[in-house]
């Protein structure tokens, strides 16, 4: 019975896809114990593989926790890209989307989001990781440009841009930390978002 339950993850790697299985296994353990609350061997435990395994596509825990973050930026990156595209009516429908995304991906996967940013202290020192993170927020900045009259300069895209994320982030934030007496059902939070949008959009 233990090797049948093996068998699974064992053919996986056969077929080149020991890296992936590996780092989605280790995004659920992030959710359930904290990203400081599991080890490699516990990982390739769970994925079914010797504990030597990982070893083969991660130089150490560091390494293959940083591949589930940007693998978290990029999910985040290209739900976001969806959800203003699918937008429709309003001009600022994008942007709200863009919020409701954000602070669903939030509620979704707390335990990625938590470590995505946790990791950005390395930023300046980790220039992949900028990039994914730079490419998430070029998403943001697209929709604030196609909003904005013609001739609008980068620095003012950018300011905007930011004003939004801060916004959102905090929300976002707040919402998986408990630490607010809300109860926002999903109209409130839209109604919620279209204000952050207005305010930041057309002062």
């Amino acid at each position: 019975m233990e090797q049948d339950e093996k068998s699974p993850a064992r053919t996986q790697y056969h077929h080149g896809d020991l890296r992936a299985h590996l780092v989605e296994t280790v995004r659920i353990l992030v959710e359930e114990k904290g990203a400081d609350g599991f080890s490699i061997s516990e990982a390739a435990r769970r994925a079914g593989v010797s504990s030597a395994a990982p070893y083969k596509h991660f130089a150490d825990r560091g390494e293959i926790v940083r591949a589930v973050a940007l693998a978290g930026i990029d999910r985040m990156r290209d739900q976001m890209d969806e959800a203003a595209q699918a937008a429709k009516g309003d001009p600022l429908s994008p942007i709200m989307a863009l919020g409701l995304c954000y602070a669903q991906f939030a509620r979704t996967e707390p335990g990625v989001f938590r470590l995505m940013f946790g990791l950005t202290m390395g930023h300046d020192d980790d220039p992949e990781l900028q990039a994914h993170g730079d490419a998430c927020f070029d998403v943001v900045k697209r929709e604030v440009r196609a909003y904005m009259p013609d001739g609008t300069t980068d620095q003012e895209i950018e300011r905007r841009g930011y004003m939004l994320h801060m916004f959102v982030h905090g929300h976002a934030f707040l919402e998986i930390d408990g630490k607010h007496d809300l109860e926002l059902s999903p109209d409130q939070e839209a109604m919620l978002m279209a204000d952050i949008a207005r305010r930041v959009m057309q002062d």
